[in-house]
């Protein structure tokens, strides 16, 4: 990765592609040190040294370098991944999934009642939300903007749609 430069100035005549959505939307606010964007609605605020750019409104602390006329992700290097985690995480899906499924085992409906499909599906609603918290954990350790970007697109859509709707 080559060296960062400074930011360039920011100007309403002038804006920048935004580093979050890409739109060339991205101006200084009035009378404060940040910038926002008119697609995503998100501030940034350049850091001390004016060499990066910081997400301000979000909990997860994303920055981006100015390169080669284009923003870069300077990413804030991976953590460390021991082999504890991995049975760590199989353990988290797999022992209440399989408390569950001894639940349905032991416990079973009645053959020909109205809810008999209920214990398989709760199996596997168990099984998908155990599963969903470790992915959730990996995507808040690795610093993935997942939802920034939904809603970054979301907002694309929704605009695209209302231009749809009031064109001739």
């Amino acid at each position: 990765m080559t060296s960062p430069m400074l930011l360039p100035p920011l100007s309403a005549s002038q804006p920048l592609p935004c580093p979050l959505c890409g739109s060339p939307t991205l101006a200084e606010l009035p009378l404060m040190e940040a910038a926002s964007c008119r697609t995503c609605e998100h501030i940034f605020t350049p850091t001390c040294d004016r060499t990066a750019l910081e997400l301000a409104d979000a909990e997860v602390p994303l920055t981006w370098v100015w390169c080669r006329g284009r923003w870069q992700r300077q990413w804030r290097g991976l953590p460390a991944v021991t082999w504890l985690y991995l049975p760590l995480a199989l353990g988290f899906v797999s022992l209440p999934t399989s408390i569950v499924a001894a639940g349905a085992y032991w416990f079973p409906p009645l053959p020909g009642s109205a809810l008999a499909w209920l214990p398989q599906v709760w199996i596997g609603l168990t099984a998908i939300a155990h599963l969903a918290c470790v992915l959730w954990l990996c995507l808040e350790a690795y610093q993935f903007p997942l939802w920034l970007y939904l809603e970054a697109l979301s907002r694309r859509w929704r605009r695209q749609w209302r231009y749809f709707r009031t064109a001739p």
